[in-house]
């Protein structure tokens, strides 16, 4: 069925009153009917059983008093003995036949459809036998005119409550569905044009309030995926900017005049970090996004692996910088609910943000937090540390430290922290700067699996 709820709701419940009040129009006149019918039989056996006491046995014939019917416009009685009648009605003489032939077979109804009257028998038995037979007659035409009106009116009745409550039903059903179009409205408006509004219907009581709070919760995921695009777009306009703009600066230095070939190779050398730099950016970005859209592998890793790898990947930049990594006492084997691509992204800024401060060392420890929950990476270098202001900025994109950096350090972005705190959020971890007496201490926890069985490496 095509058509809008409300029409549909009206037609279903119209089409559905309307089978019912045909079966009760049907059912009432039925039932009316056969009540007549049972009407006219009993007057009728009541007229020939006060006839048969009117009738009186003398001398051997048949006599009829006095009767409580005679005298009335509809009253036909017939009183026959040996086939002779003895009394009777002045009025044609097709219903005298008719009472004759059921006065022959002594006992009976009999409707004429012609005349519209209906015949009852009784005998009258003198001591035992059958002296004669009385019958009674009654016009069905009263009882037929009764019926016909009680059809027309319970059909009239039965069309002005269908129309009724069709009208009814219509004003209830566009009563009762009205929140819903002004809900669904405003749910379509807000989502364009305000993400912050709600209906706020508290605890769901019915199914309106029930219906809210599940617009309420469309409205929030579809708020946080809205925000979440743009922040992403921000965020990788943002955080894209600088290395792009290095490698465009060096490719215009490069390109303004002739330069020997070392040159050349230097700016190429540039521009190709810079891409590994820019790679790298836009990796973990997905990463970031894949995880806070729910997005998450489900994958697990060996923590003392995870650290040995991020410690051979920093290796050639810990020997270029001048520094001594160190790893702290193998401690309890942890497993990590984090993806081993993604538990590196993580840590490599933290240890090359160390390298790029340390004078001399840095050490990196891990093992399971107070909590027990979850998994603590501890990067640890002897260089100036952090003041207040600097541990609160750390983490804005593209904010980079006052303090003296590692002579071969290139400038870098100031994005590395931000990234790594970004995508240890986004899988349920945290990066945070730990108090230090000297030097500067990171902190990256990740939480511990689930299903500590390992996963081939």
């Amino acid at each position: 069925m095509k058509g809008t709820i409300r029409q549909r709701l009206t037609i279903s419940v119209v089409s559905i009153t309307a089978v019912m009040l045909a079966l009760l129009v049907i059912g009432f006149n039925l039932t009316l009917r056969s009540s007549l019918d049972g009407d006219v039989d009993q007057l009728l056996e009541a007229r020939a059983q006060t006839t048969l006491e009117n009738v009186d046995f003398k001398d051997g014939n048949l006599q009829v008093g006095e009767g409580s019917d005679d005298g009335a416009e509809d009253a036909l009685v017939w009183v026959f003995a040996d086939g002779r009648q003895v009394e009777g009605p002045q009025i044609s003489g097709r219903l005298d036949q008719i009472a004759r032939r059921l006065a022959n077979e002594g006992r009976g109804e009999s409707t004429d459809d012609a005349s519209d009257t209906r015949f009852y028998a009784e005998p009258i038995v003198v001591r035992g036998r059958a002296a004669g037979t009385v019958v009674t007659g009654i016009s069905l035409e009263p009882y037929e005119k009764t019926a016909d009106r009680a059809l027309v009116a319970s059909i009239v009745l039965a069309l002005v409550m269908l129309v009724l409550i069709a009208i009814t039903t219509r004003l209830v059903v566009d009563r009762a569905l009205k929140p819903v179009s002004v809900m669904t409205e405003e749910a379509a408006n807000w989502s364009e044009h305000d993400l912050d509004r709600r209906f706020n219907e508290g605890e769901p009581t019915d199914e309106l309030t029930q219906l809210a709070a599940t617009f309420d919760t469309m409205l929030d995921r579809m708020a946080y995926m809205v925000r979440h695009e743009r922040n992403f777009s921000a965020e990788l306009s943002h955080e894209l900017r600088t290395p792009l703009s290095a490698i465009a600066a060096e490719a215009e230095i490069a390109l303004r005049k002739d330069r020997p070939p070392d040159e050349y190779r230097d700016s190429l050398e540039r521009i190709s970090e810079r891409s590994v730099e820019l790679t790298g950016i836009l990796e973990t970005l997905l990463d970031v996004a894949r995880a806070e859209g729910g997005a998450q592998s489900g994958e697990t890793v060996d923590l003392d692996y995870a650290v040995g790898q991020a410690i051979v990947a920093a290796d050639s930049l810990a020997e270029r910088y001048g520094i001594r990594l160190e790893v702290g006492p193998d401690g309890e084997h942890l497993r990590v609910q984090v993806a081993p691509d993604t538990l590196q992204r993580m840590l490599a800024p933290i240890i090359e943000n160390a390298l790029t401060y340390a004078r001399s060392s840095v050490a990196i420890g891990f093992g399971r937090k107070e909590n027990g929950r979850a998994a603590e990476i501890l990067v640890t270098d002897d260089g100036p540390g952090f003041d207040g202001e600097e541990a609160v900025a750390a983490f804005e994109p593209g904010r980079r430290g006052s303090a003296p950096r590692n002579a071969a350090a290139p400038a870098g972005t100031g994005l590395g922290l931000a990234l790594s705190r970004r995508l240890a959020r986004a899988n349920g971890g945290e990066v945070s700067i730990m108090p230090s007496e000297e030097g500067a201490q990171v902190s990256l926890s990740v939480p511990l699996a689930i299903d500590p069985a390992p996963n081939p490496e």
